[in-house]
């Protein structure tokens, strides 16, 4: 496997190399395992998609987009109220 080089600032590399320390790993390690594990946001869609398939072979829940408009904008606003200080 080659390896890239990426730049960032110092402080954001000395944080993830902080991190990966902190979980027994280096960077390089820790950098490779977290592209590994996070998705794509086509990933992500997909995954949402077959989650709505199941749910409405399952139960048939099967929101329209209004719906699923509404309820978005309920998780945004709960997960505002848990990330603000």
């Amino acid at each position: 496997m080659s390896d890239a080089n990426v730049r960032i600032p110092e402080e954001a590399k000395d944080r993830l190399a902080a991190i990966a320390a902190a979980e027994g790993l280096s960077l390089r390690a820790y950098l490779a395992r977290l592209a590994e594990t996070l998705l794509t946001p086509a990933e992500r869609a997909e995954r949402a998609e077959r989650a709505k398939a199941s749910l409405a072979a399952w139960n048939g829940y099967a929101p329209s987009a209004a719906e699923e408009r509404e309820l978005d904008g309920e998780l945004d606003r709960r997960l505002a109220q848990v990330v603000r200080p």
